[in-house]
């Protein structure tokens, strides 16, 4: 049984500078993307047409994926269809196998952190090295993701330092060569360095690269990264064994729709104009493979879902994460599914309901997740079906049915809503030591409100006697 989001929620509000920092942080970017989204007056009718495009591609996925395989065949790639994660890690494991490959390098993917490739290799003697800079943070410090864009943003440089120390062979080795001046020793531009040498070694001494896939093109055959580092180059380059691991749902038609995308994904996910890096792999390098896996691992089944399938429009740019007031106020690890946030609640809903219902209920409904999702995709309106079938999923929790048995008592008797609205003021008069228990989890982390002496039902009905009693004015003609 999953630990309940509430109850590791609760453990990571105990310290408030930690929690005032991830929420100022996330809703930093989300400014960001707000900036660039207010500098593009067609703004709105990129996000339209990039929902109809993933709307078009998934309802005729199956044309599209013949289409793409016939062209990346044509180039030279070796193309493996996956119908679930056991498979696809066997897929994998057989191609390194064959080629004899000890250690692979690999970009970031939330596809392999869902099938659970990297330990599924390393159960068989294959050593993997995480090349972004946050997921290679988060492997040394043996830890998941927390963002599924800035995985590691929640780490402090004080820890990361301490890592690099304990876990870097060669620290002092590549210390001694950073020849720049700094008093700090966990300052980010020394770390940086020390990464990039530490990753360096592992690119040569890689047998093969591994990447996700952003994009796919059907009409080309061409696989898309976007990266902020260049680690899926370097991963690439150098091994002359490159293996792209991609959802089915990745595809899109064609370089037209791909313009639509690419201006969209990191304006959305991180508040840029564009990533660093835009890498197109087509073919292999010279003298190289090339092998494409592409993974249903249940996205067929959420196609066939006509209530929740168009969380399969989702590109993972990490915005409803960012403006998420739940999320950022109880951060990533808080989730049972390993994807976090708005989008990951569906998900995780899909994949296994009996295991990922706490989840359901991390969500204000205040559908920000709505207004910033490039893909349009209706996230807090799929959670909200979700809530509604609690109770048939026998996971209703029984509180919130005798709380919602309560006001619909209320709703349907009027009398005793209004007396109830009077009487409501009186609360302010209970000292705070006896509101703000922890008995009362309305008071955990913030104050209990203060009520109104007029409830908005009050200042309404006045406001509205007051408009029909106002006189009529004679307009002469």
């Amino acid at each position: 049984m999953s630990t309940l989001h509430s109850k590791a929620a609760k453990a990571y509000l105990q310290d408030d500078q930690v929690v005032t920092r991830h929420d100022q942080t996330f809703f930093g970017v989300r400014q960001k993307r707000d900036r660039m989204a207010q500098a593009l007056p067609e703004w709105e009718s990129l996000r339209e047409a990039a929902s109809q495009i993933k709307k078009h591609t998934e309802t005729h996925l199956a044309d599209y994926l013949e289409q793409f395989e016939q062209n990346a065949v044509r180039n030279g790639v070796h193309v493996h269809w996956a119908t679930d994660a056991d498979e696809y890690n066997r897929i994998v494991l057989d191609i390194l196998t064959q080629h004899q490959v000890t250690k692979v390098v690999k970009s970031k993917s939330m596809l392999t952190e869902e099938c659970h490739l990297n330990e599924h290799l390393l159960q068989h003697g294959i050593d993997v090295v995480e090349t972004d800079l946050g997921e290679r943070i988060l492997q040394m410090m043996q830890l998941a993701p927390s963002h599924i864009v800035m995985p590691a943003l929640h780490v402090h440089r004080e820890q990361i330092g301490d890592c690099f120390r304990k876990k870097i062979s060669n620290f002092d080795e590549i210390a001694r060569s950073y020849d720049k001046p700094h008093d700090d020793p966990n300052d980010p531009a020394f770390l940086t360095y020390v990464a990039r040498m530490h990753l360096r070694q592992q690119f040569a001494e890689a047998g093969a690269g591994m990447t996700g896939a952003n994009f796919g093109i059907a009409a080309t055959g061409d696989v898309v990264v976007c990266t902020n580092e260049g680690n899926a180059d370097m991963s690439t380059s150098i091994p002359k064994l490159h293996i792209v691991s991609m959802g089915i749902e990745k595809l899109i038609p064609d370089y037209r729709a791909m313009g639509v995308f690419q201006r969209l994904l990191a304006r959305c996910g991180t508040g840029q104009e564009t990533t660093v890096y835009t890498s197109h792999f087509r073919g292999p390098r010279p003298g190289g493979e090339m092998h494409i896996v592409l993974v249903d691992n249940g996205r067929s089944t959420i196609l066939g879902n006509a209530e929740h399938w168009q969380t399969l429009k989702c590109m993972r740019c990490g915005a409803c994460m960012n403006t998420c007031p739940v999320y950022r106020r109880s951060a990533g690890y808080s989730y049972t599914y390993f994807i976090p946030g708005p989008i990951g609640i569906n998900l995780g809903m899909l994949r296994d309901a009996d295991r990922y219902f706490d989840n359901v209920s991390a969500c204000s409904l205040c559908c920000s997740c709505d207004n910033v999702c490039p893909v349009m995709v209706d996230l807090s309106t799929q959670i909200y079906r979700w809530r509604q079938q609690l109770e048939s999923l026998g996971h209703a929790p029984a509180m919130k049915k005798m709380m919602s048995g309560g006001m619909s008592f209320l709703f349907n008797h009027p009398a005793i809503y209004k007396a109830t609205l009077r009487l409501s003021p009186v609360v302010n008069w209970v000292p705070g030591a006896l509101l703000n228990l922890k008995l009362n989890p309305w008071a955990y982390g913030h104050q209990m409100m203060t009520f109104p002496k007029k409830s908005f039902h009050r200042l309404w009905s006045t406001e509205l006697k007051d408009e029909k009693n106002k006189p009529e004015i004679a307009i002469k003609p």
